[in-house]
């Protein structure tokens, strides 16, 4: 069996979930990690058996020269790190946000496409077990064609003068909030599951007056298959359920001939016409994050670089995603609907 070497840089609130989560697949070591702060990177060396450490990431880089690179750093950072990892010629995995502009995003696509090497954007939501279930259920028609599909979401994290700060407090400072970090996911999700948008119309709010960006939105995306769906998110008011950064919400898929829906304890029930609800066996796991889908996505990763395959969220495909975002920011300060 071929093992993969890998190096990791980055030490911050979501590392741990990814160096966990490469202790359990058996083609990758990881030899190395790098973070300004020692102190704090130790703990986590011990914890998943991470033998070095580095102040300075293109050190280890050129010292280890791993097979691929893990980039687990902030938006800002991540035009430098791949463009000096795809000189190198290496592989490598970069956590979302892509970067803090579109055009920056398209910048580091076209660099590393440019490279003879694998590149593929950590973007985990679509690899959440109930979402590979619900498109497994979609393609064998068990509701039929799709119609509409409806998100709605609500954390509870973000009202008050301590918004964020145990957590993520540098999401405070954030220009663009809830659809930058986290509406993301959901549009490559729902472009995942019904295919790419044609048209947008967004109403954004900001409900707390001590950050800077938005934390309330209802989005209404038209798809090219005459799909709607519709997102309706905020991280001010809170949840009736006990685990909301399980699932993040509930999703209601309608279709010609039922409905399948998603809740927050990750149960997916389908209701044919006429029928009762009925819940609907499948398995999934809270472990890690979210069902485990930093497993599932960097499991992706290493099956596609072992296989030659394509990666689901390449550069490329990501930009779609992107392009969707834009429209929606543009759709809100317009107050008009914005074809994609």
């Amino acid at each position: 069996m071929k093992t993969l070497k890998g190096v990791g840089i980055g030490a911050g609130y979501f590392s741990p979930f990814q160096y966990e989560a490469w202790g359990r697949i058996p083609q990758t070591t990881i030899t190395a990690m790098c973070n300004r702060n020692r102190e704090r990177a130790e703990p986590m060396m011990k914890k998943y058996g991470i033998p070095k450490h580095y102040v300075d990431w293109r050190e280890m880089i050129v010292q280890e020269k791993p097979d691929f690179v893990d980039i687990i750093t902030p938006p800002e950072t991540h035009l430098e790190m791949c463009t000096f990892v795809a000189n190198q010629g290496i592989d490598m995995i970069c956590q979302k946000p892509l970067a803090p502009t579109f055009e920056e995003a398209k910048q580091i696509v076209d660099y590393v496409g440019g490279k003879d090497i694998r590149f593929i954007v950590h973007e985990n939501w679509r690899f959440q077990l109930w979402y590979r279930e619900i498109k497994k259920l979609l393609n064998q028609g068990v509701i039929g064609e799709m119609h509409t599909m409806s998100f709605r979401k609500r954390m509870g994290d973000g009202w008050g003068e301590n918004a964020y700060i145990p957590r993520q407090p540098y999401f405070r400072s954030y220009p663009r909030l809830i659809v930058y970090e986290n509406g993301i996911h959901f549009i490559d999700t729902f472009r995942f599951l019904a295919g790419e948008v044609r048209q947008v119309y967004a109403k954004l709010r900001k409900m707390n007056p001590v950050i800077a960006g938005e934390d309330w939105a209802m989005i209404l995306f038209q798809f090219e298959k005459d799909i709607v769906g519709f997102w309706d998110a905020n991280r001010y008011n809170e949840p009736n359920y006990p685990s909301p950064r399980y699932t993040f919400g509930e999703f209601l898929i309608e279709g010609y001939e039922g409905a399948i829906r998603l809740y927050g304890d990750g149960r997916l029930t389908i209701q044919l016409l006429g029928k009762e609800e009925k819940e609907h066996t499948y398995k999934h796991q809270n472990i890690n994050f979210s069902g485990d889908c930093v497993y599932t996505t960097q499991r992706h990763f290493i099956d596609c670089l072992l296989s030659g395959e394509k990666f689901e969220t390449n550069g490329p495909e990501y930009l779609k995603s992107l392009a969707v975002q834009e429209a929606v920011y543009l759709s809100a300060e317009k107050e008009m609907p914005v074809q994609i």
